[in-house]
């Protein structure tokens, strides 16, 4: 079985990682970190003997976010829960570009875990 987190660029992000490495050793699993930024990843404080697989977008024309993570779910059987990082958004915001998060809680075929960014 497997964890996966979709790390999203800004404050949420760094949440979302550390939030996904407590779940897997909570669930005694393996860690897919989905490096959904244009930057690598600062892992450093993520525990040593976790087993981390990191995957990344080669850039902002590679597809639509949300669409990339639910493919990685259907590439990955094993995939047994998934965790996302949110930031609080206007109305307007979200009715203009959408919202990845929500897309991602709705059409997820697995368990979400959804961590806020701290103010």
């Amino acid at each position: 079985m497997t964890v996966l987190v979709a790390v999203p660029e800004g404050r949420e992000g760094p949440q979302a990682l550390y939030a996904g490495a407590a779940e897997a050793r909570l669930l005694d699993t393996d860690l897919v970190v989905l490096n959904m930024t244009l930057r690598a990843l600062d892992v450093s404080g993520l525990p040593e003997d976790l087993k981390v697989t990191y995957l990344e977008r080669s850039g902002p024309e590679d597809r639509d976010p949300a669409e990339s993570v639910l493919d990685e779910i259907g590439d990955r059987p094993d995939v047994q829960r998934l965790v996302i990082g949110m930031r609080r958004r206007s109305p307007v915001g979200k009715a203009i570009l959408g919202s990845v998060a929500q897309r991602l809680l709705l059409d997820s075929p697995v368990p979400v875990l959804a961590v806020k960014a701290a103010d």
